[in-house]
């Protein structure tokens, strides 16, 4: 791609709300994951007692484990979410810069 056409696509306004909805919703999730995350150390910080709860009478599994598994599963769901929606949203758009572009 020569640089005139870079330049076309930076300055199409198209271009300039997709970059702007991507950083937002960039902003969402890393908030998102921070707050899951560091609630969880937090716990683990302030209420270690609360995560050592049995889930069972046998008290091998505690209310932890699943909550630390629920923590990496909400990061693939996090990427999930943000994939679905560049796929639908960011890729349509794309196609139609490029073009406008005549690239």
């Amino acid at each position: 791609m020569d640089i005139a056409t870079a330049h076309k696509i930076r300055e199409n306004p198209k271009f300039q709300v997709m970059v702007a909805r991507k950083e937002r919703m960039g902003r969402r999730l890393t908030c998102f994951m921070l707050v899951v995350y560091f609630g969880f150390i937090l716990t683990i910080a302030f209420a270690p007692h609360w995560l050592a709860v049995p889930l069972s009478e046998t008290g091998v599994l505690t209310i932890g484990i699943p909550l630390g598994i629920a923590i990496i599963l909400s990061a693939f769901a996090a990427t999930g979410v943000y994939v679905y929606w560049a796929n639908t949203h960011f890729d349509e758009i794309t196609r139609e810069i490029l073009k406008e572009a005549g690239h």
